[in-house]
């Protein structure tokens, strides 16, 4: 095609999708910033779920929006890509994710015996993420899957393998039937409300490779490094946590990543820290991440008002409670902020929190889980569309940073039509 037919192109996209001009295009005739705006397709999920809700001002608004434009927004953060339909921490997740208008995709960080970074949830998930199980790869596994209820539980890690032979596994939905009476059939069990369509072509990346796709899709960072199942391993490895939380880092400044592009987090603040001390620039939007959950066992409870303030005073900017810690279910049964979150804001701390789409809501909060125990009787969330009632306050009253989701689309459509960055 001639260049001034992409040109011409190009600018008739910038009038459709109210865009930018074409200041500082790259060889295609698209500027950077023009061409990740023109590749967002939100697909029908988030106008069925506004279509869905009670009559109400803000139905009306989200109505408004129906016909975009829509655009890449920081606000919408794609966690593990874009996990809801898509293998998490796969390729084709993080390009979904992208694709979804997530301004920010993250990479769970863990490691492999030969010491490489790795995108995974957790060091020992294998068993349920891959075929790990169904390939000759199993007896190399903690604990090999042997067969129908076996105690203990199959334990497949990441450090148990050699790169190479992690990336000769095929990455799946978060599932398993432990009952089942083969190695292929302990791969199923995918909850009814997800889907094994896009499972045929995903691959397992390192942690390198994701920040080169995240790069060449125009997005942010917000790594995780994961703690491990096996701390002695971190030690064997690593040579200590330090050391493991530097190589993180490191990894990021040799690909090039400005600081002010990534997100990194933990749920370890002895890895905040010492992010904060040791690379400032990193560390000073580090995420530290919230454990608060009373149904661990033991409960885990959330911080003081002067443990809040103290995260502030050594460094910390940016808390990231799970979405049901910031939220309440008032005697009108509409939704507001929690004590908690007004606690966090008032000790001057950001927040980001998780995860949206990551439950089933179509029989209402009461059925959904540990992300909506804000509402337990379902008094206020009572269906799916009811998620943008949460999402709504989150923003506005909240006022969150942004929010990881399961699928990224949902919460750009809310931000775009809300006109946040």
């Amino acid at each position: 095609m001639k260049t001034t037919t992409i040109l011409a192109v190009a600018m008739a996209m910038s009038t459709t999708i109210g865009c930018a001009s074409l200041a500082h295009a790259d060889r295609d005739g698209y500027s950077h910033h023009e061409k990740h705006k023109a590749a967002i397709q939100l697909g029908p999920r988030p106008f069925y779920l506004v279509e869905g809700m009670d009559d109400s001002k803000l139905k009306d608004r989200l109505m408004q929006c129906k016909n975009g434009p829509f655009y890449r927004t920081d606000f919408s953060i794609g966690h593990r890509g874009a996990a809801m339909q898509f293998p998490e921490h796969s390729d084709v997740a993080y390009r979904a994710g992208a694709r979804m208008g997530a301004g920010i995709v993250e990479c769970d960080v863990t490691f492999t015996k030969d010491g490489e970074l790795v995108c995974r949830h957790s060091e020992c998930d294998l068993q349920t993420t891959t075929n790990i199980v169904a390939t000759e790869l199993n007896n190399k596994c903690t604990v090999p899957w042997s067969g129908p209820g076996q105690t203990p539980k199959p334990q497949c890690c990441t450090s148990d393998l050699s790169l190479d032979e992690f990336k000769s596994l095929t990455p799946k939905m978060d599932a398993s039937n432990p009952a089942a009476t083969t190695a292929e059939g302990y791969l199923g069990g995918t909850a009814n409300w997800r889907t094994d369509l896009y499972t045929g072509r995903a691959k397992v990346v390192t942690f390198k490779e994701s920040i080169a796709l995240n790069q060449s899709l125009g997005v942010k960072h917000t790594p995780e490094l994961k703690s491990a199942s096996h701390q002695d391993r971190i030690d064997t490895i690593f040579g200590g946590q330090q050391v493991y939380a530097q190589k993180f880092i490191d990894t990021l400044k040799q690909a090039g990543v400005k600081p002010r592009d990534a997100f990194v987090q933990s749920f370890n603040k002895d890895d905040i820290l010492y992010w904060i001390q040791n690379e400032p620039a990193f560390g000073k939007q580090a995420v530290y991440l919230d454990s608060i959950d009373p149904t661990a066992n033991p409960p885990v409870a959330r911080l003081s008002f002067d443990e809040l303030k103290q995260l502030k005073q050594q460094g910390v900017r940016i808390f990231s409670p799970p979405m049901w810690a910031l939220l309440a279910v008032n005697d009108a049964g509409e939704v507001i902020p929690s004590a908690y979150a007004k606690d966090i804001k008032n000790a001057g701390l950001d927040i980001i929190t998780w995860t949206f789409e990551r439950a089933d809501l179509r029989q209402g909060a009461s059925k959904a889980g540990w992300y909506y125990m804000f509402d337990p009787q379902g008094r206020a969330i009572k269906k799916d569309s009811d998620m943008f009632k949460a999402l709504d306050v989150l923003a506005q009253q909240v006022k969150i940073l942004g929010i990881f989701s399961d699928w990224p689309a949902t919460v750009t459509y809310y931000a775009n039509c809300m006109g946040l960055k």
